[in-house]
């Protein structure tokens, strides 16, 4: 838990801008949409250990409408 930074993801849903905070150890594209559609109800949230989970990738993100992914880390601009 050392190495966690806490990072502000915003998304459209349906038109309708939307943000949450997340603390990981790392983010990256890919972890901004599987999070995003995970705070959209779309994508399973991993339970500890569980990493063989199959994440959501952008197309299938935005086939359940999310777009305009960006994401930095708190704090920043």
């Amino acid at each position: 838990m050392l190495n966690q930074s806490l990072y502000v993801i915003e998304y459209q849903l349906h038109g309708e801008a939307r943000s949450f905070i997340i603390r990981t150890e790392k983010m990256d594209n890919a972890e901004a949409w599987h999070w995003a559609a995970c705070d959209a109800g779309v994508g399973v949230i991993p339970k500890f250990g569980a990493s063989k989970l199959k994440k959501v990738s952008r197309p299938l993100a935005e086939r359940y409408g999310i777009t305009d992914i960006r994401w930095r880390r708190s704090g920043g601009t």
